[in-house]
């Protein structure tokens, strides 16, 4: 089991470069484990997509409804408490610091591109790379 940040859930279904790599995390675990806040994230993610002409309104409706299949059993309610310590103690956003919580509580890694959380929180982050690798 996994924290997923929103970026490698785009990854996984909007294709294009990291497409392949995000798969390779599903194939290896397919237990992907998120807070709620994901679906507000990956709504903007769609919406800038379609406002620059990358996907149409359809297919930005189809691929949330994929995703909300793939991570409805998943979704996990971040403690407001905690978040808010890590936040204080990080350069992170409160948004960012909800998948670190949640991987915090749950003892789980969250695999996250981020550079800011993986300096900053490398006991639960990892990048999709060295998910693969270890």
């Amino acid at each position: 089991m996994i924290v997923a940040d929103t970026n490698l859930i785009a990854h996984l279904l909007i294709k294009g470069q990291g497409t392949e790599e995000a798969m390779s995390i599903l194939k290896r675990d397919s237990s992907w484990t998120v807070p709620l806040l994901w679906r507000s994230e990956f709504r903007s993610v769609l919406t800038l997509h379609v406002r620059q002409r990358l996907l149409a309104l359809e297919q930005a409706i189809r691929l949330m409804y994929e995703a909300e299949q793939l991570l409805t059993i998943g979704e996990v309610e971040a403690n407001s408490d905690e978040v808010l310590q890590l936040a204080s103690i990080s350069n992170c956003s409160a948004y960012d610091c909800e998948f670190v919580a949640v991987a915090r509580r749950l003892r789980i890694s969250l695999v996250t591109s981020d550079k800011e959380i993986l300096s900053t929180f490398p006991e639960v982050a990892v990048s999709p790379s060295d998910f693969l690798t270890r």
